[in-house]
Parts: structure tokens; C-alpha cells; sequence
């Protein structure tokens, strides 16, 4: 549990794996796949109920993998399952999917599009979620894809979505390309990318406060990259700064990866996939830009934007920079103070808050 919010297993997965029990049972090894299992709850479930092997599994969020990956070993279930792009590796061949459904719509519809682009033709798709993250409009968005699409009976505040006989599909539709005149580019976004190819309002504010950010520096990081906005920004308007977006979507990185290639930067811009800069060395950043989340899937907390102002006073360099954008309710400011060092209050307007931390001398508080 990364928060009190949060938990391994809700109704909803129940939901799903007893609406597909039936069909579970008369797949085969290797013909079912798994995507959006938040922490294993779906993929275990399954290998556990029905004795499968060769699940084939699909999540966004690179914490997800590690939390299926570590429930897996403590209950003897390693062998039964692999992790998967959102491609035919994953698909083809499929005759059931499982799936909690993605808030995004955009979301919803590179899903169902691939699936239908290379399951089995008599695949049936299983898609649930809680009752207030549902909408009408991912019925819809379902539709067009598949010829049927049924909701199925609620119980605990959860449903399932019961989806077969896909349509033909043309061309792929992401990743979508935008141009945003604040970049003076193009932004590159697959669906499950936070905010699509459209320049959010938190990151256009903190746009307008880069010129003011360390002069100095060579080494920045673009903390929860998304697709790789503010990494482009920094290294268009700065031609000897080598950037380093990190995000735990797959989505993000690859919609980042393909946003600096668009704009010709892909040379000093390199984008990874990683749990709030685990990976990055201590004291290797002169610049950190952060606009953090303030949910993990559908429930809001914060805890994913305090390991990100935690890691971040471990890898500034002393008088390094952290440049942070927040909704101005939460008052991240004390917080990024005890984590990263000084924190000022450089711009605020009716919903941001916009702060420069200088990390100091002395040791961060942990």
C-alpha cells in the first residue's frame, strides 16, 4: 500500500473475475491477456483459479510490474505470467481479455483499437472499474470497435463491461501529433499519456518561469515527464543542457521519446522509465523540473509527488535547482523544504503555485 487509499485488491477486480470465470475456464494456456492490473489482483487471480500459465500481461505503470512481480514471488506464481508492450505480442491470439478500464478515454480507445487489431476474432473482453470512474462515453468509445457491448449487473459499487466480435480497424490512430506554440513544436502522445498532445495549464505556467531557472546548469531532469514538454522546452532553448525525462508510463516515455525526436532534440534529451528517478545517481543533477501527479490511478493522494521531492534532494548537486508547479491547495512548500532545501514562491495565479528550491550544503532531512 502506497497509501491508506489505496489497496491491492477492491470489488471491482472481484467483479471481473467472476464475471470471466466461465470463459477463463475454457481458455488455454496462452490465450488470455491481462492489462491494467494495477498491483496483480487480475493476473494472480487468474493463474490461481484457473491454473494458467503463459498469461500475457500489459501495464501502464511501471510500479504496477513491480508490484505484480513481487506478489507473484510471495506466492510461488512466477512462472505463470509475462510482461508485455500494448502490441500483438501481447494480443495475438487472445481469446479472453481481463482489464480495469483507464479514466482517459484516449486511454480506452488504444486499448480496445488494439485488441481488435490482433486478438482472435472471437476474443471476449472483460472491462470493469469502479462506478464513479465509468462513463457513458467509454461505452461508446468501445463501440467503435466492437459490434457488442454490454454492461454487465452491478454489485459493490462496481461493474463490468462484457465487449466482443471486433470491428476492422484502418490505420492506427496513435499517437496523435499536436502543435503547441509554446514550444514552437510539435508534441508527439499515445492514449494513456497524461494530458494527450495538448500543453496542460499547470506546465504552460511553469513554461513561463524557465528563463529564470539555474543559467548554469548542464544537467537537468524532467521529473514526471509525460510527453516530454517541458525536457523539449529546456533543451530547444538551451543548446548545451543535456535532459533527462523520467516518468513510470510506458505511455509518457514513449510519447516523450517520440516528442524530442519530432523536434530534434533526441540527441540531448534521453527518456526513461523509472519510479521517481530511482535509478538516477546522487548528486548528478544541476536542474530538476517536476509537475507532479497528485493521484495513482483513480484515487488522489500524494504520495507519488513526495517520493518525487524526496528522490530529488538526493540528486541535486548543492546549490542545484528544483523548479516545482503545484495546485496551490496542497501547499507543497514546507514539504519540498525539508526534502530539497530553500524554497521561495516565485508565481501564483488563482490555481498554481510555481517554487524554486536551492539545495543546500547540508544534508536533506529524510
Amino acid at each position: 500500500m502506497e497509501a491508506p487509499n489505496l489497496y491491492a485488491v477492491d470489488a471491482a477486480d472481484r467483479l471481473i473475475l467472476d464475471t470471466a470465470a466461465d470463459a477463463l475456464a475454457a481458455a488455454g494456456s496462452g490465450e488470455v491477456a491481462v492489462i491494467g492490473d494495477a498491483y496483480g489482483a487480475l493476473t494472480l487471480g487468474i493463474a490461481a483459479q484457473h491454473g494458467l500459465t503463459d498469461i500475457r500481461v500489459h501495464q501502464d505503470l511501471v510500479t504496477g510490474e513491480s508490484a505484480v512481480a513481487a506478489n507473484a514471488k510471495t506466492l510461488g506464481l512466477t512462472d505463470r505470467y509475462t510482461a508485455h508492450a500494448l502490441d500483438a505480442g501481447l494480443l495475438a491470439g487472445a481469446r479472453v481479455v481481463v482489464m480495469r478500464l483507464p479514466r482517459m478515454l484516449s486511454g480506452v480507445a488504444e486499448i480496445a483499437e488494439a485488441i481488435a487489431r490482433y486478438a482472435a476474432e472471437d476474443v471476449v473482453v472483460f472491462a470493469g472499474g469502479r462506478d464513479k470512474y465509468l462513463t457513458p462515453a467509454m461505452n461508446e468509445v468501445l463501440a467503435e470497435f466492437f459490434a457488442r457491448v454490454r454492461a454487465g449487473r452491478g454489485r459493490q459499487k462496481s461493474r463490468v463491461l462484457v465487449v466482443g466480435e471486433p470491428l476492422p480497424v484502418g490505420e492506427p490512430r496513435f499517437p496523435v501529433h499536436e502543435h503547441v506554440i509554446e514550444i514552437d513544436g510539435d508534441v508527439v502522445a499515445f492514449g494513456a499519456a497524461f494530458s494527450g498532445s495538448r500543453l496542460d495549464i499547470g506546465t504552460r505556467f511553469l513554461l513561463e518561469h524557465m528563463d529564470r531557472m539555474k543559467p548554469d546548469a548542464r544537467d537537468a531532469v524532467d521529473l514526471g515527464c509525460g510527453t516530454g514538454i517541458l525536457a523539449v522546452a529546456l533543451a530547444k532553448s538551451r543548446p548545451h543542457i543535456r535532459v533527462v525525462g523520467t516518468d513510470q508510463s510506458a505511455a509518457a516515455v514513449a510519447s516523450a521519446r517520440a516528442t524530442a525526436e519530432a523536434n530534434g532534440v533526441a540527441d540531448r534529451v534521453t527518456v526513461v522509465r523509472d519510479d521517481a528517478m530511482s535509478s538516477a545517481a546522487d548528486n548528478s543533477a544541476d536542474l530538476v523540473l517536476c509537475n507532479p501527479p497528485f493521484h495513482v490511478g483513480a484515487a488522489v493522494h500524494t504520495g507519488s509527488a513526495i517520493k518525487m521531492f524526496v528522490e530529488t534532494g538526493r540528486v541535486l548537486r548543492p546549490g542545484g535547482e528544483l523548479w516545482t508547479v503545484y495546485n496551490s491547495h496542497l501547499n507543497y512548500r514546507g514539504v519540498v523544504e525539508r526534502m530539497v532545501g530553500r524554497t521561495d514562491v516565485i508565481g501564483r495565479n488563482q490555481k498554481f503555485t510555481v517554487t524554486r528550491s536551492v539545495r543546500g550544503l547540508r544534508d536533506v532531512q529524510r
